[in-house]
Formats: structure tokens, C-alpha cells, sequence
């Protein structure tokens, strides 16, 4: 069986039993300022209050990027209100996503399996390949011309999206729906960060600039 981790800054890592579904086990955890103290196995999700007792959560968060042991963690802010300002520095600060609080136990396991998605078929590709872009969905990896291309699970998420509609323009609306982010809704703007996210790693890999924008109209994932 799947086991996901969920870790949340509120009480609610406290109070809520697991969660048994469709061949995964969702378990739920207090996350402290110091990290989890337990080796973790299997995928993690954070949940971060932007207010905390005895620590900012836009502190928390960078201290969380900074921390081998969540370093593939997915991060979701919790923001008190809807505000732009919040949301950008959330991003900034290496949140993958945000939702405005509070939070329930169906709000946060409609989020993870929203985007958690279903688990693949047993006749589903297992190995995707787009030129020199070769993607590993069993090990969650992906290389370029046989470097590997540091991405974190939210960016990943998003070059298979590309890798499955090259060569086409999609529009920032479209790549919410890829991701599976469209409820609460995203804003829009909150994809430019996804990708300048994913071009840094895909420079870094020696890529280059496969990522091309087409103003006021999305973007395009190059592949001869």
C-alpha cells in the first residue's frame, strides 16, 4: 500500500485519523518548527499556516525548502485571506501552491487527491520520451540529454503535462487543469512562478530555454 504523508502546522495534524483509499494510506502529523523527527518514507505533503505560534509560516516554508528530509515535500500555504500580496510572497518564499484557511479534514484530502491523481494502470507508460527529454513516472524523474533535472514533485508534475501536449500553446487555465489545481481556484499568475521554477531546472540540465511564452496566450514546450 501507498503511503502519503501529511503534515500540517495546526491541531488538525493531531486529531485526524488515517485515511485508507484506493490502494493508499493517507497519515496525518503535527509538523513543528524543527521539521519531522521521524525518517518519513513515501510522498509528503505540508501544510503551513501563514500565522503560527512561534513562527511565520513564510519562514517555516523557506526553512522547509532548506531541509533535505522534505526536499521533494509538496507545499501548500494557508493564507487567512485571499490577498495578492500574500499569495506572491507564499510563492516566493517556496510554496508550491496556497488555499485560504481554515482548514477541515475534507478540504485537505479533496486537495491531495485532486492532485495526487489516480494510480497508473498497470498498462499505463511507464517511461515518457520527447526527444532528449526522457521522464520516469515510476521513479518521478526526469532527464535531459541523461542529465537529471532537479524538480521538485509540483514542477514535475508540470513538465509531464508539457511533455504530453508539445509543441502547442496552452494557455495558463489549461495548466491549472493539468495540475488538477483548479478548485480552490488558482490565481492565474501563480503559473508564471511554476515556470520560471521548471526553466531554471530545465537551464540547469543544459536545455537551455525549451519554455517559450506566447504572450497573452500561454505557453509552449518546443520539441523538434
Amino acid at each position: 500500500m501507498t503511503v502519503i504523508n501529511v503534515f500540517l502546522t495546526s491541531d488538525l495534524g493531531d486529531t485526524l485519523d488515517d485515511f485508507v483509499h484506493d490502494g493508499r494510506r493517507i497519515a496525518f502529523a503535527r509538523l513543528q518548527a524543527e521539521g519531522p523527527h521521524p525518517v518519513v518514507d513515501g510522498a509528503m505533503w505540508v501544510f503551513v499556516d501563514w500565522v503560527m505560534d512561534d513562527l511565520a509560516g513564510l519562514e517555516l516554508c523557506r526553512r522547509i525548502r532548506a531541509d533535505q528530509r522534505m526536499a521533494d515535500a509538496h507545499v501548500t500555504m494557508v493564507l487567512e485571506s485571499d490577498d495578492a500580496d500574500d499569495r506572491r510572497r507564499a510563492l516566493k518564499a517556496g510554496a508550491d501552491d496556497y488555499m485560504v484557511g481554515p482548514l477541515d479534514r475534507t478540504r485537505v484530502l479533496d486537495r491531495i487527491l485532486a492532485l495526487q491523481g489516480d494510480p497508473l494502470p498497470r498498462h499505463a507508460t511507464q517511461r515518457l520520451e520527447r526527444g532528449p527529454l526522457v521522464i520516469d513516472m515510476t521513479a518521478l524523474q526526469a532527464r535531459w540529454a541523461g542529465t537529471p533535472v532537479a524538480l521538485r514533485p509540483n514542477e514535475f508534475r508540470l513538465l509531464r503535462f508539457f511533455a504530453d501536449n508539445p509543441n502547442q500553446v496552452l494557455s495558463r487555465e489549461q495548466l491549472i487543469a493539468g495540475l488538477g489545481k483548479q478548485e480552490p481556484p488558482i490565481d492565474e499568475r501563480t503559473v508564471d512562478v511554476w515556470i520560471g521554477r521548471l526553466r531554471r531546472a530545465l537551464k540547469q540540465a543544459g536545455a537551455g530555454n525549451p519554455l517559450r511564452t506566447v504572450r497573452s496566450l500561454g505557453y509552449v514546450f518546443d520539441l523538434i
